[in-house]
């Protein structure tokens, strides 16, 4: 199973469920729920904006990239994970390995670019309120869409090319998943060009993230003169914040884990910082923008509604 060259490096073994084999079956259904209301609650808000049309704005189509991303990068890893949870091996194929890295480091970026577009959005229709529409256009907004998905699956491309070029003298994966840098490791080889291309993919989201911060520093001077603007502004832009605070802390953890994570830490914590930006933000997201944003909330309020009026 483990040879000197990653062409003949057939399977991976992961880690992470040894402890869990005694409980499998409970693991498994939890897991299970989970993601079945992960699928429900993005499905759900995607329909909604999907078929309300006062919802068809720049901040709605964001959110709903937002949700459709979600199910596209928990599919890279629920289904693995409930199949290991019955297995008595934890194995992957190379090529899956591979498949799961893209997956979930696009679903990553494309995150954080859409994050950084609806920063855009909100920066636009608070301090440019007048030139919004003439901004915000639906092919603008198609754009904006197309490259939140494109960007990250160049990156995504070469990240993987990159790490298949490499010779591996080992099979073992110390994490529930495949991940970029668990394969780097194995490298028999050195991996300068790797580490370099992982820190220039750094600084360009970086580079969104500052970005992200001087939307909103823009957005509160233009706020601070009025009370009433202020809560207008709280109102559609703090679903938004507590999004993006959620993710960069959810990706911190699995940072600080894959870099600095010590073997003497359990292992149900092990699990649950390398899986954190997995599970939290496909969760929250749906949710935060569901209570907060009144529009949407009003579209669930009457659904829910005209199913008990049904029922009765």
């Amino acid at each position: 199973m483990q040879k000197n060259n990653s062409s003949y490096t057939t399977m991976f073994t992961l880690s992470g469920l040894n402890e869990s084999s005694t409980n499998k079956y409970i693991y498994f259904s939890f897991t299970l729920l989970g993601y079945l209301f992960i699928i429900c609650v993005n499905l759900t808000l995607i329909v909604i904006i999907a078929l309300e049309k006062t919802l068809h704005e720049p901040m709605y189509f964001f959110l709903c990239n937002l949700s459709a991303n979600a199910l596209y990068g928990t599919a890279g890893f629920f289904p693995k994970l409930l199949f290991d949870f019955l297995s008595d091996t934890h194995v992957i194929s190379y090529s899956g390995c591979l498949l799961q890295i893209f997956i979930i480091y696009t679903f990553s970026s494309c995150e954080f670019s859409n994050l950084t577009m609806m920063a855009y959005d909100r920066y636009v229709a608070i301090c440019r309120p007048l030139e919004y529409h003439a901004i915000m256009t639906p092919l603008t907004t198609g754009k904006l869409i197309l490259f939140s998905w494109i960007f990250p699956f160049c990156c995504g491309c070469i990240g993987t090319l990159l790490t298949f070029r490499l010779p591996l003298c080992g099979s073992h994966i110390e994490k529930l998943y495949c991940d970029n840098w668990s394969i780097v490791k194995l490298s028999c080889v050195g991996t300068t060009v790797n580490n370099v291309y992982g820190y220039v993919v750094v600084c360009i989201f970086f580079a969104h993230f500052l970005f992200i911060l001087f939307s909103y520093m823009k957005i509160l001077r233009a706020c601070r003169t009025s009370s009433i603007a202020m809560s207008k502004c709280l109102q559609t832009c703090l679903p938004h914040l507590l999004t993006v605070i959620n993710y960069i802390i959810a990706l911190l953890f699995d940072l600080m884990y894959s870099r600095y994570g010590s073997y003497d830490m359990p292992q149900v914590l092990h699990n649950l910082l390398s899986v954190e930006f997995l599970i939290v933000p496909p969760v929250f997201n749906p949710v935060i923008y569901g209570l907060n944003l009144q529009k949407i909330r009003n579209k669930v309020t009457r659904m829910c509604s005209r199913n008990k009026v049904i029922h009765t």
